[in-house]
This record gives structure tokens, C-alpha cells and sequence, in this order.
């Protein structure tokens, strides 16, 4: 499962994105994996462990919704059914 965020550019400096991901890991649990940068400079990377998909699911739609408060907005959605 896999979000892209990004806010609108005001013509003065690069857009800012938020990159989430959900991902298994190798001991059954998952991960939240969130990039976060500047398009075009360096961006920094991290990570969360959850026990169980169910609760990696209401992380990533809680780091979501965080963003699109921000004025954040959706650009690309992979695996996601949506809002529940």
C-alpha cells in the first residue's frame, strides 16, 4: 500500500511531499514507512512497527489525514480502498 502527498507550489520553492507505505515484515508484524522532503533535495525516511495490518491500517490513515489537514493533497494511491 502505497500514498504520495504533496502540497501545492507557490512558485517560489519546490513542492513538499509526504510518501507513505505499509508494508509485511519478516516476523509478522508491519511497517509504516514514511519519506517526507522537498522534491528534488533530500528527503529523510522513517519507520514504524505494528503488531497487526489492522493496526498499520489506522496509522496510515491517521498520517493521511494529518497531512490533508495541512493542506496536503493526495496524488497517488496504490493498494487503498479508501476512507473507512
Amino acid at each position: 500500500m502505497r500514498l504520495l502527498l504533496q502540497q501545492r507550489p507557490d512558485g517560489h520553492e519546490a513542492p513538499r511531499f509526504v510518501q507513505l507505505m505499509l508494508q509485511p515484515d519478516l516476523f509478522g508484524g508491519w511497517e509504516l514507512v514514511r519519506e517526507t522532503g522537498q522534491q528534488g533535495a533530500r528527503s529523510s525516511l522513517r519507520r514504524e512497527q505494528y503488531p497487526d495490518q489492522a493496526a498499520a491500517l489506522a496509522a496510515i490513515e491517521k498520517a493521511r489525514d494529518a497531512q490533508l489537514k495541512k493542506g496536503f493533497q493526495l496524488m497517488f494511491a496504490s493498494g487503498f480502498d479508501g476512507p473507512r
